[in-house]
């Protein structure tokens, strides 16, 4: 009995070291989390007022929408005008709904700092974009660039840059508002806000990725984010602003694979309590 004790306690430590581990597995959301770029406007909400309200109930709206939606908008009204705001958030693509819902929660904390008192905001995160103001913006087509970032010049490679070009290509052919693709490194990735239709997020992907070409020359990687739409490249010739990134299949995996052997010595220990038992019963 003794021996069954034993093994059953060492069970028990073995199950509280498992479930002690999944807080200090890595977050694979975490490069989905950094920031691209951030703005505010000038005109500022007075404090405790009916704006302020509707604004923290915007950003409530944003962060519970997505957790089941890549993509929303919303419009608060107010009692009068002045009180109405007006919102959006949008995650990449090819993120799973719990990346998207952490994506859009820290994105909603940081503007709270970055753009503290005014009537607007915008947040780009590598995984999600948000925004809010006092005055609508949704629906409407926006061209206007926003960031442009190009890598160091790698110089002329005419495999690469052959590559880039069908990449770029392939991005403007491509249906839908989320497009990526590749040719052996060089990798693209092209994405419209949610509230464009496909014929306004043609035109806006047509322009960024044509600028991005243009501007960034031969650099090993690009950014074009204009305030609707945006495209990126990389070369892979040298660290990048952007790689394709996976969906967190792995970490899906490696938490599923802790849940299984969680499992197996939850029922490990039930089998050892239930022949204690019996064994117990027996000897009296």
């Amino acid at each position: 009995m003794a021996t069954t004790t034993t093994l059953t306690n060492a069970l028990l430590l073995l199950l509280f070291t498992l479930l002690l581990s999944l807080s200090f597995i890595p977050s694979f959301s975490s490069s989905t989390d950094s920031f691209v770029f951030g703005g505010c406007s000038q005109q500022k909400y007075s404090p405790n007022s009916a704006y302020e309200s509707n604004l923290n109930s915007l950003l409530t709206s944003l962060v519970n929408s997505a957790t089941f939606s890549s993509y929303n908008n919303f419009t608060i009204m107010g009692s009068g005008p002045q009180d109405v705001v007006y919102g959006l958030y949008q995650c990449r693509g090819d993120l799973s709904m719990p990346d998207c819902a952490t994506c859009v929660a820290r994105a909603v904390s940081q503007v709270g700092s970055l753009c503290s008192q005014t009537c607007g905001g915008a947040l780009q995160l590598q995984g999600c974009y948000i925004k809010y103001d006092d005055t609508t913006f949704l629906g409407v087509e926006d061209k206007t660039v926003v960031l442009k970032k190009c890598g160091p010049s790698v110089g002329y490679d005419t495999d690469a840059m052959g590559r880039r070009d069908a990449v770029m290509t392939g991005l403007i052919t491509a249906g839908g508002p989320y497009r990526v693709g590749g040719s052996g490194e060089v990798q693209g990735m092209a994405q419209c806000v949610g509230d464009l239709s496909l014929g306004e997020c043609q035109d806006c992907l047509v322009q960024a990725i044509g600028r991005l070409k243009n501007d960034c020359g031969t650099a090993d990687y690009g950014d074009m984010f204009l305030a609707k739409c945006y495209a990126r490249y990389s070369t892979g010739k040298s660290q990048s602003s952007y790689k394709a990134q996976k969906s967190s299949n792995e970490g899906e995996k490696t938490f599923a694979i802790i849940i299984g052997l969680l499992a197996g010595v939850a029922l490990i220990i039930i089998f050892l309590a239930f022949v204690r038992k019996v064994f117990g019963e027996h000897g009296k």
